[in-house]
């Protein structure tokens, strides 16, 4: 019996490596499918296969931009004027100032947004918010509803690449959200930066080229409004957006992913509120992938729907920093094993750890070149393992309610 234990052990162990595969495959299929600068040479196509520049040629939808705002009187301005200079007449520019303190409300008014109020002790977070704003749109519902949230800027064009591609696909529309790092930030945020470029573009941008979904993120969202009119939104999750998009897979209009649509907004300079973002983004995103990705999938394969199946498997890659460490601590496992079981357990390891580095290698070269250095990228995997208390807290004390996140340029 004892002879066989070596073997169990080494098949066992096997098994649980090769579970870990999985992430890091769809991760590394994602990322060396992606083409991010293709679309300066011609046209650039969405996820349903139809030209961006075949879209923006046909007359625009009627359309609503709903943005959910709670103390935002500092920065909202900015982008109001980004969304206002892209209204067509006939067009709507709603302002949910939510649980508002500050002087949201009236720095909204004064740049020609129509506003309304929310107050309620208990029903907080951005969800309720959208709720609010969809109910009061649908007096005179729009053909198009787009949201954006309160501290981003847009691209010229990006409010009629939304609304074309979500009139002509009928689905709903994710634009490229990106969060960038403040001029001459520290590494850890150039870090956030460039993991965010391959989560937020070079991952869903990969899955459209198989003509796959891609999850919503939250801002630069475009939905039919017969679509968004029955949605769920009333919730206080911490990802809601990612919750949004899985139910409208889930009724057969998973979102497309339309790179050309750029949003942008800026990641915090100061420590503890980009942790207070982060936290709140990891811990949604773990408590998704834990509640809903197992049984996504098992729902995916029972109905044959690859679509679904797309959107569960991509939901089941856990945040970048976490897949890797979890490579890493298999290979640390596997040599340690070496002397009692099979080498089989090492070389799985092994096999995926090399797959993962390639993944994030091609990935920098693709976007991440100039955001970080060959030294700050050999730097960046021991910058990163100060990001596991996080991980740990997920464990300890789950971040559960939805907190907005204070601005470095929050203060008058």
């Amino acid at each position: 019996m004892n002879s066989e234990l070596p073997t169990v052990l080494g098949a066992v162990v096997s098994l649980l490596f090769g579970v870990l595969w999985v992430p890091v495959a769809v991760f590394a299929l994602q990322v060396f499918a992606a083409r991010p600068h293709q679309s300066k040479q011609g046209g650039s196509p969405s996820a349903n296969g139809v030209s961006l520049d075949d879209s923006e040629s046909r007359p625009r939808p009627r359309l609503a931009v709903l943005v959910p705002a709670h103390n935002e009187a500092v920065g909202i301005a900015a982008t109001l004027i980004d969304v206002i200079s892209q209204l067509n007449a006939g067009d709507r520019l709603l302002v949910v100032a939510d649980n508002c303190s500050d002087a949201t409300a009236d720095v909204a008014r004064r740049c020609g947004a129509e506003v309304i109020e929310r107050e309620h002790d208990t029903s907080r977070g951005k969800g309720h918010a959208l709720d609010f704003g969809l109910r009061h749109l649908a007096a005179e519902p729009p053909e198009v509803l787009i949201v954006v949230d309160a501290d981003c800027s847009l691209d010229v064009g990006a409010l009629q690449r939304l609304a074309a591609a979500c009139a002509r696909s009928q689905r709903p529309v994710q634009g490229r959200y990106l969060m960038h790092a403040p001029v001459n930030a520290p590494l850890r945020l150039r870090v956030a930066a460039f993991a965010w470029r391959v989560k937020n573009w070079v991952r869903p941008l990969g899955a459209s080229r198989f003509g796959m979904p891609c999850p919503l993120m939250g801002t630069g969202m475009a939905f039919p409004w017969v679509l968004i009119s029955g949605a769920s939104l009333a919730t206080a999750h911490l990802v809601e957006d990612m919750k949004l998009g899985l139910e409208l897979a889930l009724a057969g209009a998973p979102p497309l992913f339309v790179s050309d649509a750029r949003v942008n907004s800026v990641f915090p300079l100061a420590r503890e509120a980009a942790q207070a973002q982060r936290a709140r983004w990891e811990h949604g995103h773990l408590s998704m992938l834990l509640s809903e990705g197992p049984s996504l999938l098992a729902r995916a394969l029972v109905t044959r729907d690859r679509r679904l199946a797309a959107m569960a498997l991509d939901l089941m890659v856990p945040p970048v920093t976490l897949l890797l460490g979890a490579v890493l601590l298999t290979v640390v496992i596997g040599a340690a094993l070496l002397p009692v079981a099979s080498a089989l357990p090492a070389w799985i390891a092994s096999a995926c750890l090399t797959l993962m580095l390639a993944a994030l290698v091609r990935a920098w070269w693709l976007v991440g070149r100039d955001l970080l250095s060959v030294s700050d990228l050999l730097r960046a995997p021991a910058h990163a393992l100060l990001k596991f208390p996080l991980y740990l807290k997920f464990i300890t004390n789950r971040q559960k309610d939805w907190v907005r996140t204070e601005r470095h340029d929050d203060k008058p």
